[in-house]
């Protein structure tokens, strides 16, 4: 069977073996709607499984009946990442659906894919804003802040204990860890944080009605224009202070793109790291061996590495945009176009990890993994968020041995959102402490 993917007219067409009927060269030709993505009562990793069995890259109708496409294989995403800057761009001009009325102007992904932040700038502009905020993120700084963040953890447990059998892991800690260090980076204050965290859920969710994620985003980033106010009156150790110096010196940096900076930082820069923690917890609790392995030779940083694959917190990446007409891993897509890279799917891509892609195995060699992206956009938070996560996960299992699930994972519920997936709650027991 070959596909033929059309944009312009949002069709596929399947040639099958001429039947008797009359088509093009002697092939049968049926007409079929873009698959919806994502699909009705089937999970999004579940759809772009199903979808890659099509070809490795699948254009499909997002809600709003917005057309795009999504690279599907590891071969696919790399060469997408490779493109960055070249054949794919991340600002939204260069989406022409966007701007020539295709896409309605109420559409609710509009506050995610056009916000002006640091991952929807290009080239010169995009490597000044990440120099700004690099500069905190190198290894050796965030090498540094391992004494704190063992001190938040162990004061995050502590309250888990106390909690008792039943607690909810993830309002308890895995949601509460991500956000406290990155927010002590930024200078949000304590009683700020959920709020913060609230209008990231909102804005990720793709349930979410147009008009309260529009008013979520403009919250959100006034908060965030309020936040700078306070650093500029009054300046702090942490790095929105930083930034405001920066800002103020003559760096080349306004205000917009400050306040761009600090909502890409604080959502992205905890978000993921969040469902990092829930989708490892789930899944050493379905593998007891690995468990138990993690434990006895003490290989937390190989969960991380591989909850990255097997389950990577991050669905999909906001969209790239087609520069010119181009071919990635054999599938035609013409200029102007919206490409999403999905990151839980190329992890379990059976092309490069075999019969057992599906498999949660801490022994793989990760040698191939894509987790946290490849080429000028490589992940600025990748040493944090590996610092965090194996400290968290170590801790957790050191302090509670026998930790175990309270109910059945099937039951467990999970965020809306094909941007990032993780679980909204663990209930969990804690059986005896060490």
């Amino acid at each position: 069977m070959i596909l033929v993917a059309s944009h312009r007219l949002r069709y596929y067409s399947y040639y099958a073996p001429d039947d008797g009927r009359t088509g093009p060269k002697g092939r049968n030709r049926m007409t079929v709607s873009l698959p919806a993505f994502p699909a009705a009562a089937e999970r999004p990793l579940d759809t772009c499984i199903r979808l890659r069995k099509i070809a490795p890259v699948v254009e499909v109708e997002f809600p709003g009946g917005v057309p795009a496409y999504l690279a599907l294989t590891t071969r696919a995403v790399r060469e997408v990442l490779a493109g960055d800057n070249k054949t794919f761009a991340r600002e939204p001009k260069h989406w022409p659906a966007l701007h020539d009325g295709s896409i309605p102007e109420d559409w609710p992904l509009r506050s995610i894919v056009q916000g002006d932040h640091l991952s929807t700038k290009d080239g010169a502009d995009h490597r000044r804003l990440r120099g700004l905020v690099g500069k905190a993120f190198t290894p050796a700084r965030v090498l540094a802040l391992e004494p704190r963040i063992q001190q938040l953890v162990d004061e995050l447990l502590d309250g888990v204990a106390a909690a008792g059998d039943g607690v909810d892991l993830v309002s308890e800690f895995t949601e509460v860890l991500p956000m406290a260090v990155i927010c002590e980076l930024f200078g949000v204050p304590g009683p700020e944080r959920k709020r913060l965290r609230n209008w990231t859920a909102t804005l990720l969710a793709h349930t979410t009605p147009a008009e309260e994620a529009f008013a979520t985003h403009n919250a959100l980033t006034g908060y965030l224009r309020e936040l700078v106010e306070r650093k500029q009156a009054e300046p702090a150790d942490d790095l929105t202070s930083s930034l405001v110096q920066a800002r103020d010196s003559g760096d080349k940096l306004t205000t917009d793109e400050l306040v761009g900076v600090l909502w890409l930082m604080l959502v992205a820069g905890h978000e993921t790291t969040v469902h990092l923690l829930g989708n490892a917890v789930i899944a050493l609790a379905q593998n007891p061996g690995q468990l138990a392995l993690a434990k006895n030779e003490d290989r937390w940083a190989d969960v991380v590495e591989e909850t990255i694959r097997y389950r990577h917190s991050v669905m999909m990446t906001s969209f790239r945009f087609t520069l010119a007409d181009v071919t990635i891993a054999g599938v035609d897509i013409p200029k102007g176009n919206a490409v999403g890279v999905v990151y839980q799917a190329a992890g379990l891509d059976p092309e490069v990890y075999g019969d057992t892609a599906g498999e949660f195995d801490i022994t793989r060699p990760q040698g191939a993994n894509l987790g946290f992206g490849h080429g000028p956009r490589y992940c600025i938070g990748a040493p944090l968020a590996r610092l965090e996560s194996r400290l968290g996960l170590a801790a957790l299992y050191r302090r509670f041995p026998e930790l175990s699930l309270a109910v059945d994972p099937d039951d467990i519920p999970y965020s809306p959102s094909f941007f990032t997936i993780g679980p909204l709650s663990i209930p969990v027991n804690l059986g005896p402490q060490s």
